[in-house]
């Protein structure tokens, strides 16, 4: 069961702890608050590259910042706060009703336009800059974000910025 924040009048707010010890193969186990968090049964176990979905699914299932430990197999340590994404309410343009009391026709999809960058870490958070909204990068370290025609047409250049949150990769792009 998913733990949230306490703040007590008294006392601090409690952020949950997630530590991955990796292993010299790139083995890893996960502890959450000192609890182990294992693979579902009957699929593989942690891997390095399973850190990204790993994240996705603790910051979705507890929806508050998590204090993350990383111990590599040298005996480097890592530690950062990751947040969970923003929700944003309520529903796309593309699909609020017409105001007018025609009868509904279903609306017209957006056009989307594609900017791409490479040597991002695979499933990293990506900003896309002007920063409209955020991307992941593939597992083949690629980030790709789609703007509309609007979002486009605001990058008067029509160049965008890509920007890995982990890796501090920074990509200029145009758009296609």
């Amino acid at each position: 069961m998913a733990k949230s924040p306490k703040s007590e009048s008294s006392g601090p707010v409690v952020v949950p702890v997630v530590e991955f010890t990796i292993d010299g193969d790139g083995s890893m186990t996960v502890t959450v608050d000192g609890v182990p968090y294992l693979p579902e049964p009957f699929a593989p176990g942690w891997r390095r590259e399973s850190f990204p979905t790993i994240l996705d699914t603790l910051t979705a299932r507890y929806r508050t910042p998590l204090r993350v430990q990383v111990r590599e197999a040298d005996g480097s340590t890592f530690t950062d706060i990751i947040t969970p994404p923003r929700e944003r309410p309520g529903p796309k343009p593309w699909e609020t009703p017409p105001a007018s009391a025609a009868p509904p026709r279903p609306a017209a999809p957006p056009v989307l336009h594609q900017v791409a960058g490479s040597g991002f870490v695979p499933g990293e958070d990506v900003a896309v800059a002007i920063i409209h909204a955020h991307s992941d990068a593939g597992g083949d370290g690629v980030a790709r974000a789609l703007l509309t025609a609007e979002q486009a047409a605001a990058a008067v250049t029509g160049e965008v910025i890509l920007l890995g949150c982990v890796s501090g990769t920074l990509t200029i792009g145009r758009i296609q």
